[in-house]
Parts: C-alpha cells; structure tokens; sequence
C-alpha cells in the first residue's frame, strides 16, 4: 500500500506536533506531471514510505515556504536556470537575480524551481537520484 498522500499540506500546527511528538512529516514539492517528480514518487511508493505530496503548480506555494527554503539551500540551486521556463523569462528578469528577485519569479512562475523538493522540517534535498533518496530514508 503506498503512502504517498495527494495534496496533503503541513500547517503550523502540523509543525508544532511533530515537534511535540517526535513525528517526522516529509512533504514532497513537486509537479504530477514532471518525470522527475514521477520517479521520486514511484521510488517513495517502491518503498512505502510516508510522505506527503504538495503539487505546487495547482496547491501553490507561499513567500514563506520560498523564504524557508532558501534559508536551507541556497536559491541559485533552487532556482532552475536550465528550466524551459526560465528561457521563456525577459531578458530583464534573466537578468540581476537575487533571492528577493528569484523568489519573485518562483512565486508567479512555479516551474521555474528544481523538482522535486524533499522537505523534512529543516532538511532538504532537490532533484531526484535514487542513491540519494536511499541515503536520505536510510535504505
């Protein structure tokens, strides 16, 4: 049985509990539709594993949790300069990117971040490599 829950979010007050209680809750940030995204959630199902799934293209995504983000990785890696969607960006907003300015164009244009996004509380990995997600859930 997978345990890979469809547009499940974590709140404040998932947080708090988890601190509470010791649960960790993992989210995975991502897109149905991209391949990456596909193989991370094939391996998660592979493996049984708990995690929610957060489709940022329809659920969005905060300021907040961009700002969270970049304060656990930084936002060059984060944002994906490689990405069709950054080469349909203007030259202008190609150009002079900082976090704030990266931020900006992540919040009105999604695609733009590396996916999938694995998050753990205070932990994150981009992308997908299985030899990653083993060492990740310890497998």
């Amino acid at each position: 049985m997978s345990r890979l829950f469809e547009n499940a979010t974590i709140d404040d007050n998932e947080h708090a509990l988890s601190l509470l209680y010791g649960v960790i809750i993992l989210t995975l940030f991502g897109i149905k539709n991209c391949d990456t995204v596909r193989k991370a959630r094939k391996f998660i199902e592979a493996n049984t594993l708990t995690v929610s799934f957060h489709d940022f293209r329809q659920d969005g995504l905060t300021r907040e949790q961009l700002e969270h983000w970049t304060r656990l990785i930084d936002w060059s890696q984060l944002l994906n300069k490689r990405s069709t969607s950054f080469r349909a960006l203007s030259e202008a907003d190609k150009t002079d990117i900082d976090q704030q300015k990266a931020i900006e164009l992540m919040l009105a244009t999604p695609t733009l971040i590396k996916r999938p996004v694995l998050i753990e509380q205070d932990k994150i990995l981009l992308g997908f490599k299985e030899a990653d997600y083993k060492a990740w859930f310890n497998l």
